[in-house]
């Protein structure tokens, strides 16, 4: 079929491409890799991929192409789901014979939920969707497509069995060879990544058990399934050539560190080819590993944190001791290793008194750049169930973000209220960032370069427009 994968436009700013980790308006205006949806995209030929959000397309002229296709794929989650089905039906008012289908978290945790919210849905993709999507496309019929829901010819929605879980990941082609064709790189930006930048995925998976993170819960799993070191670094060799003016490569697997014996092997390949790149990891990268990954391109680790108490982090299960986060940070410091801390403020056990404890932690540890996020029970999680047993959140009004795409604070507890956690973000930005060290070494940065002097200050006034919109949002909610 002629095939569109779509990423629709939702709230101004709205970051659906980050998928798993943070679907909402950035503090500072960023957009990550549509990379699910390019994954599919790139086992079926001739298709076609829309990432409207950081191109900014709007929906007339989507819905103008509607006859072009016969299939349409888009990504969806919890905060973007009604905009997404708005799409389906507009694009469906316009070429009545296009065939809907869904796919992401939202979609694997709640097939039968979500279809009945749409009647315009033809079908939802479970778990790891992208050889489903692909035999849709090819019309294999849908009985007999395994990880699908769909409506059959009465109506009636019906759920195939699941998909085995892939372990040859080499099979799947380059998701590079679509950004090239449909993409325009300069679009993509990240505030603490070099533009402009490529992503991609060198595994899924993760052997964590953090009860709040979704893509391992819900699509990716406990096993990191890797791809080869030889085709990872085939794609980066593709990218040198068809993306020249590539300043850094980010490995968006959720822990590249999992297994540290290949993640130095694959260092050692990029240091051959002199590229710089960056990862996410865990705060508990021996130095010895790191000292390999420096010396052969490493400029930054995207860390999370989480938070500084230690039962905090003993309750979300996140596998980590504060004291060797802190050293892990402190060799980082040493190595020359940038780091990009992101926390959590609301998770369970928070308290006003843990609050103020990771914030004294992250001014102590001091990573390069922070994000601070609220905790975002998604369904699906252990952290969801957990929420609506223990009644820190209303499942029927379980919004995680408000009209506009800004991230607000579901969560609540008898001693911490909703607007308690969602005002300590911005104390938290504040205490970290403006304190003379900080702002000394900021400054510093910004001298030594003069595109990073209006890179910092447009990214300033972004900020400052960010925490504007979200006061707003708290006077609303009082």
């Amino acid at each position: 079929m002629r095939t569109l994968f779509l990423q629709a436009p939702t709230f101004d700013g709205f970051d659906g491409g980050a998928g798993s980790r943070y679907q909402a308006k950035r503090e500072i205006k960023s957009f990550w890799y549509p990379t699910w949806l390019a994954q599919p995209a790139a086992l079926v030929p001739n298709s076609k991929l829309i990432d409207a959000p950081p191109h900014d397309i709007k929906l007339p002229e989507i819905v103008a192409q509607a006859d072009d296709f016969d299939l349409v794929v888009l990504h969806t989650s919890v905060p973007s789901f009604k905009s997404d089905v708005k799409t389906i039906e507009a694009l469906k008012a316009k070429n009545p014979k296009l065939i809907a289908g869904l796919i992401g978290a939202k979609v694997a945790v709640d097939a039968a939920g979500s279809m009945a919210q749409a009647p315009a849905v033809d079908f939802c993709a479970r778990n790891e969707f992208d050889f489903t999507v692909k035999e849709v496309a090819e019309g294999v019929p849908m009985a007999e497509i395994k990880g699908l829901s769909y409506r059959n010819a009465d109506g009636v929605v019906v759920h195939n069995e699941d998909r085995e879980i892939m372990t040859d990941m080499d099979q799947l082609p380059f998701v590079t060879s679509v950004y090239k064709r449909d993409l325009e790189m300069e679009k993509y930006f990240i505030g603490y990544l070099k533009h402009p930048y490529i992503s991609f995925y060198s595994g899924r998976g993760c052997k964590s058990r953090c009860t709040f993170c979704l893509w391992p819960q819900t699509v990716g799993g406990h096993t990191y399934r890797t791809r080869s070191v030889a085709h990872v670094i085939e794609e980066i060799k593709y990218c040198l050539k068809e993306f020249p003016q590539t300043k850094e490569f980010f490995f968006d697997d959720d822990t590249f560190t999992d297994n540290l014996p290949r993640a130095e092997e694959i260092a050692r390949e990029l240091g051959k080819l002199g590229v710089t790149w960056s990862c996410n990891a865990k705060a508990n990268v021996p130095r010895k590993t790191l000292e390999v990954l420096k010396a052969n391109g490493l400029r930054l680790l995207l860390v999370g944190y989480e938070s500084g108490n230690q039962q905090i982090l003993n309750n979300i299960k996140k596998g980590m001791r504060v004291e060797v986060a802190e050293r892990f940070t402190k060799d980082c410091h040493e190595l020359g290793i940038a780091i990009h801390g992101t926390f959590i403020l609301g998770l369970p056990g928070e308290t006003r008194e843990t609050i103020q404890e990771t914030i004294a932690f992250a001014k102590r540890i001091n990573p390069h750049t922070i994000q601070v996020s609220l905790a975002a029970p998604y369904p699906g999680t252990f952290l969801y169930k957990q929420a609506v047993e223990n009644g820190w959140l209303d499942k029927d009004n379980a919004e995680l973000v408000d009209e506009n795409g800004v991230q607000i604070a579901p969560l609540h507890y008898p001693h911490l209220s909703h607007t308690e956690i969602f005002n300590s973000v911005e104390a938290f930005y504040k205490k970290f960032y403006f304190r003379a060290p900080k702002i000394a070494s900021i400054v510093s940065e910004m001298v030594r370069s003069p595109d990073m002097m209006k890179r910092r200050l447009r990214e300033g006034v972004e900020f400052w427009h960010f925490l504007r919109e979200r006061q707003g949002v708290a006077k609303k909610a009082a």
